[in-house]
């Protein structure tokens, strides 16, 4: 079927419009990754936009402060640490000022982005992961786990790794018989689904490393397809058809024997990158080489994939970022934000909802995902899953101070979560023992202050672990339990309001 022959319905979202920034907004002067590579080589949050560029002998990407426009100078600090060109640039999504970048040079780096951006250049990485024996070209931080982050590289192999101590902590190296092209997690972070050059779509539990359903033949073109999983747990992908004609199709995870439904756009080679927003379910396609971007709405009602339009330019893009929801502007009923890159321009786009109430627009920001992360890293290890911690856009979102951002003092790690540690009461070094940062012998001289100069038995060691693990585990079943009671309340409320 066709999106054009879409039959006009009833939405909030139907009259969304696009609009291009000004160009005295842009970012000017800035060289654009030349690599060929299907990524989107840009990354956006409320603090900083990152660039992949052109570098000389090594791989660098940009960091400049969102507020940052008009031309940017040749001699602009980069994160240039890499040997070899950077293949793809991820924010931490529990870190503003956290980074994962990955290359040709085989290995992924975690940095640290100073508030204000860069004065001189980085070289040093705070962390660098190796474990890929060919490049690297695919991040995928985990959705509501702290330090938790997924890489994928051309050696076929999967590798899910905990930043905070740097160790690989799942390796899936027989999932693949062929380049994975992308990666995505649904949105509790329970299961992954990956799209593949032998065309096959999987659904793949990384913890336990087993193939949950696999679609064979998603789309039966050659050239590469991505998928994202939606919220409610459906799959959207995009590829191409026997023809080479670009496709979108939807997927019902319980039954992949044949798409729910499947849009056919035109027949240019660019490969379609869906980016989705799960507070509105809208999704939209922004092809490489492209001078459009087509956005859509997904519903429960057949048939499920609703065009909405498309926003057209002149000039095609060489890849896009997508602004977080917590960084549009609310004033403006602005619910989504790309930045387009050209060759030596990055353009802003708004996607806006025209209201002439001046007054905050509820029905369209619902509570999204904030920084606070649900689980920790060993919870999620351990195997608990939960949904993310919702925070509210009424007013305009604020960028708080992150817990979870001092790098600095502890140039290797990413901390884990200080609310964590809040939990212990009893004693400095039982606090300290729950941070689990602290070189062994720093641990026996804080435990030496606390017992009053002994050391603990190996066995009182035991104990506190497993309270620790305890606490943890009661922790994680509050935050999920708090969530359902306020998503209740909200509901009572609106029954209230009927």
């Amino acid at each position: 079927m066709s999106f054009r022959r879409g039959v006009v319905r009833q939405s909030k979202f139907r009259h969304v419009f696009a609009q291009a920034w000004k160009a005295e907004q842009c970012l000017d002067d800035i060289r654009v990754s030349r690599v060929t590579w299907d990524g989107q080589l840009c990354a956006v949050n409320p603090k900083f936009i990152a660039v992949i560029t052109e570098a000389g002998g090594g791989g660098a990407f940009l960091v400049l402060p969102l507020t940052k426009t008009g031309r940017v100078d040749q001699s602009t600090p980069t994160v240039c640490g890499h040997a070899a060109p950077v293949l793809d640039i991820q924010w931490c999504p529990h870190d503003d000022n956290v980074i994962a970048s990955a290359s040709e040079d085989c290995t992924v780096k975690i940095w640290h982005i100073p508030d204000g951006g860069l004065i001189t250049p980085m070289t040093e990485a705070t962390l660098t992961l190796e474990g890929h024996s060919k490049r690297v070209g695919i991040l995928a931080w985990h959705p509501t786990a702290l330090n938790i982050l997924l890489t994928a590289g051309c050696d076929n192999v999967l590798c899910i790794w905990d930043v905070g101590t740097g160790e690989l902590v799942y390796e899936l190296s027989d999932a693949h018989p062929d380049q994975i092209y992308n990666v995505s997690w649904n949105r509790e972070g329970s299961v992954i689904c990956t799209t593949c050059k032998d065309k096959a779509l999987r659904v793949i539990d990384p913890r336990r490393g087993t193939i949950l359903k696999v679609r064979d033949k998603a789309h039966e073109g050659t050239r590469p397809m991505r998928g994202v999983f939606l919220s409610d747990g459906k799959i959207l992908t995009t590829g191409f058809s026997r023809m080479s004609e670009r496709q979108m199709a939807l997927w019902d995870t319980k039954d992949l024997s044949e798409p729910m439904a499947v849009q056919e756009m035109d027949t240019s080679n660019g490969v379609l990158l869906p980016f989705y927003d799960p507070d509105t379910n809208m999704v939209y396609l922004c092809g490489k080489g492209d001078c459009t971007i087509r956005y859509f709405e997904v519903t429960n009602e057949s048939p499920y994939i609703h065009f909405l339009s498309l926003y057209s330019s002149k000039e095609p893009q060489r890849g896009a970022g997508f602004l977080s929801k917590r960084g549009v502007d609310v004033n403006k009923c602005e619910i989504a934000r790309f930045y387009k890159l050209h060759e030596r321009k990055v353009e802003p786009i708004s996607m806006t909802v025209p209201r002439k109430s001046d007054l905050f627009q509820g029905d369209l920001y619902p509570d999204t995902a904030g920084l606070e992360p649900s689980l920790l890293a060993e919870d999620w290890i351990a195997g608990q899953d939960a949904p993310p911690i919702l925070v509210s856009m009424s007013g305009g979102y604020n960028v708080p101070a992150s817990k979870y951002n001092t790098l600095r003092g502890r140039p290797k790690l990413l901390p884990q979560s200080n609310s964590a540690t809040s939990i212990s009461t009893s004693t400095t070094a039982f606090s300290t023992y729950t941070a689990g940062r602290q070189t062994e012998s720093e641990r026996t001289q804080v435990r030496k202050e606390a017992e009053g100069g002994t050391e603990r038995t190996r066995k009182e060691d035991d104990q506190l672990a497993d309270i620790l693990t305890e606490i943890r585990a009661l922790r994680a079943l509050v935050l999920a339990q708090g969530h359902r009671i306020d998503m209740l309340e909200r509901q009572l409320a609106r029954f209230g309001e009927v």
